[in-house]
């Protein structure tokens, strides 16, 4: 796939429940199919990392596409949090655009990016495929980081008895 043109907008507070709805949407399917769905569950979860000045909706042409927060960590690490696509702009490569676009954004002085995702959500997946590595797994979610500049994939190994 190609990378969708996509631009990023501020989010005040008043965005909250069309925020929560996009994410009620994206994450009913996952949680459904671990037994955790439940709305207000969600809300509470999402009001209490919901940060306007580190959230930014994603458009394409002139249609909210999705959002994304990013914020740092003390420790010079970014976290990305709330990344949410609309089920109509997922397999487009929008999430792998909107995604280099954050890692060419960071300042210097970010060793890092974290991220959480669901057990056995998509989402895992496609982290991984975008060099994040699994640094800790509880019972609902499971945590990531990558480094700013992640190390080249590994070449294959030699067939075992070859000279080199």
């Amino acid at each position: 796939m190609t990378d969708m043109a996509f631009a990023f907008e501020p989010v005040i507070e008043a965005d909250f429940e069309m925020l929560l709805a996009l994410r009620l949407d994206v994450m009913r399917e996952s949680l459904e199919r671990i037994g955790r769905f439940d709305p207000q569950r969600a809300r509470e979860r999402f009001r209490t990392t919901f940060r306007p000045r580190d959230t930014r909706r994603i458009r394409v042409g002139g249609a909210a596409a999705g959002c994304v927060a990013l914020w740092a960590e003390p420790d010079d690490a970014l976290r990305v949090e709330h990344f949410y696509l609309s089920p109509a702009y997922q397999g487009r490569g929008l999430g792998s655009a909107v995604l280099r676009r954050l890692f060419d954004e960071a300042t210097p002085n970010i060793r890092r990016f974290r991220v959480g995702a669901l057990r056995d959500s998509a989402a895992n997946r496609f982290y991984q495929r975008h060099g994040f590595v699994k640094i800790h797994e509880g019972e609902w979610d499971i945590d990531y980081e990558r480094p700013v500049t992640p190390p080249p994939p590994a070449a294959p190994a030699a067939p075992r008895g070859s000279a080199g």
